[in-house]
């Protein structure tokens, strides 16, 4: 029956359809862009059937588990719960809203650029799903390599330094992770990597455990990325093409969030709460300094990537927090953050794609001439701000509540980025939208077309829904990292 194997339908559909389309003639770019949407929206729908067939109080669900390196007790074991399933259906969203933004952007190599999305979204879901450890580490590698030719290939004037900035400081994380994989596998008897098991198995002396915490904790901080491993992010941001841009910010950075949660607590819970201080104060410094960089950009694209990190500042610090309502409110503010920031970034192509320029001062007053799109920005831009009735809302509140429960100060401070936030947002959106049209190359600008507005729709109206019932939202990843925080396993 399909439903036995859906998980791994929706994790290798896009790594299938890859194949195929390496096998399309390179003239036909029709074929080649429409099987690659065709693909990625089945595998969104099929990821329907994961949310549709949920229990939250049921834990991991859709388990399937194989034999598949048996000299080293690896198997193929994947699953989903409340904090997976909603990362993956994350994933499955903006993976065919990125290919469709792509439609006309791409002018060269477009098959190999397909390809690369394809095997980009099964690697990313691969990482959501893998209950295994060593499983978890072959697709935390294999989203290296079509991301850095996306940038490389793909990207603006910059690549090249972007791409090998990107690929190296995520390649020295990964090396630390694998280091701390080879040594926990030993240290806990070469019992296998299933992540049951090495939680639950022979306990780990206090300075092993703490060294074990940091060769992971130093991967999922460039991953995030916390402050102050966050340099790599404005320039891959910048030279990225749109749909770079958008997986990047909106599933990538969830990589290193979900990493402490679903690996680094489980697997080492006394050094995890012992560095939460230090990592929640990390954290802080993100929210801020991130608002303040972004405060100070002329370039669109870099201050969307500032305004990341001190977005993922937040949901850092709801995860070191300790209180289980700020780490669900962290964890849902990854999913506004995907939602808001992969729409920014849209937009952002949209205005590049007409005026082949991203600074502020380019721009003023094309409220008037292109209304849809003036319209859209301020929807996105005011749910990014947090804005009551809209998504990021919820997400920060829980989060700012949570952690006033326990640390009123780690609070306080951190919502210093609130305002902040709504300072460069609203000042990017009068810049660009209002005043009086000083450049006679933003008139007659072409408005949103039918294509873009189909891209725009869905992430608009998530902001109004997450935004208007978050409750539906938390009642699926509420118990989930609840069950984490307070120990209930990984």
């Amino acid at each position: 029956m399909m439903s036995d194997h859906l998980l791994s339908l929706v994790t290798f559909l896009p790594l299938a359809a890859a194949l195929g389309v390496a096998l399309v003639e390179r003239r036909a770019e029709g074929a080649i862009r429409g099987l690659s949407l065709l693909a990625s929206v089945a595998t969104f729908v099929l990821s329907l059937g994961l949310w549709a067939g949920f229990d939250p109080a049921a834990g991991f669900q859709f388990l399937e588990d194989a034999e598949w390196i048996a000299p080293l007790g690896a198997r193929y074991h994947v699953g989903v719960d409340g904090l997976s399933l909603v990362l993956v259906l994350l994933t499955t969203l903006l993976s065919p809203l990125a290919l469709a933004a792509s439609w006309r952007s791409v002018g060269r190599a477009v098959k190999e650029f397909h390809v690369a999305l394809l095997v980009l979204e099964t690697a990313m879901l691969g990482v959501f799903v893998a209950r295994d450890l060593l499983l978890f580490y072959v697709f935390w590698e294999a989203m290296l390599i079509p991301m850095y030719l996306l940038i490389g290939v793909w990207g603006g004037p910059g690549r090249f330094y972007a791409a090998l900035k990107f690929f190296v400081y995520t390649l020295a994380g990964s090396v630390c992770m694998l280091v701390g994989i080879v040594y926990l596998y030993v240290a806990k008897g070469s019992v296998g990597f299933d992540l049951g098991q090495l939680a639950s198995g022979a306990a780990l002396g206090p300075s092993e455990e703490r060294w074990l915490y940091w060769a992971f904790a130093l991967a999922f901080m460039v991953k995030v990325p916390l402050f102050p491993f966050h340099t790599w992010l404005p320039d891959a941001h910048v030279e990225a093409p749109t749909a770079g841009s958008v997986l990047l910010a909106g599933v990538l950075l969830k990589m290193g969030a979900y990493g402490f949660l679903r690996l680094a607590l489980p697997l080492f819970p006394t050094a995890f709460w012992c560095f939460a201080p230090l990592v929640a104060a990390l954290a802080i410094v993100g929210v801020i300094y991130g608002a303040l960089m972004a405060l100070a950009q002329e370039d669109l694209k870099r201050l969307i990537a500032y305004s990341s990190v001190s977005h993922l500042g937040f949901v850092m610090l709801g995860i070191a927090s300790g209180d289980p309502l700020a780490a669900s409110g962290g964890v849902y503010q990854m999913l506004n953050h995907g939602v808001s920031t992969g729409a920014l970034f849209l937009l952002v192509g949209v205005l590049y794609e007409r005026r082949h320029t991203r600074l502020l001062g380019d721009f003023g007053g094309l409220a008037a001439g292109m209304p849809r799109l003036a319209t859209a920005f301020l929807l996105i831009a005011l749910s990014s701000i947090g804005l009551p009735g809209l998504n990021g809302f919820a997400g920060e509140f829980l989060v700012l509540l949570g952690t006033f429960q326990v640390r009123p100060l780690w609070a306080a401070t951190a919502g210093l980025g609130v305002v902040l936030g709504a300072v460069y947002m609203l000042r990017c959106y009068q810049r660009v939208f209002h005043g009086e049209v000083v450049h006679e190359e933003n008139r007659g600008l072409a408005d949103l077309d039918a294509r873009e507005l189909a891209c725009l729709a869905p992430l608009g109206l998530l902001t109004v829904v997450m935004g208007l019932f978050p409750g539906r939202f938390l009642a699926v990843l509420d118990p989930t990292v609840r069950a984490l925080v307070e120990g209930g396993g990984p």
